[in-house]
């Protein structure tokens, strides 16, 4: 097997620009400023929902209607 000197050597751990180092500590910094609030329950809402259903057999209405149309 070649050995491919553009390979990395070594451990791999090392950030030489520093950036994640830099980024761990900014979310910390984030994590340790807000303050924790109590989930909120999520809210039922039905409006979407009826609104999809009622397309559906509206579609299935006019589909039924025009193959009905179509074999009279």
């Amino acid at each position: 097997m070649a050995h491919n000197p553009h390979a990395p050597q070594g451990p791999q751990d090392h950030d030489p620009a520093g950036s994640t180092q830099m980024f761990q500590a900014f979310v910390d910094d984030q994590d340790r400023n807000r303050p924790s609030a109590p989930a909120a329950p999520a809210a039922v809402s039905s409006g979407p929902r009826a609104g999809v259903i009622a397309g559906v057999v509206l579609a299935l209405v006019v589909v039924v209607a025009v193959a009905w149309l179509a074999l009279a």
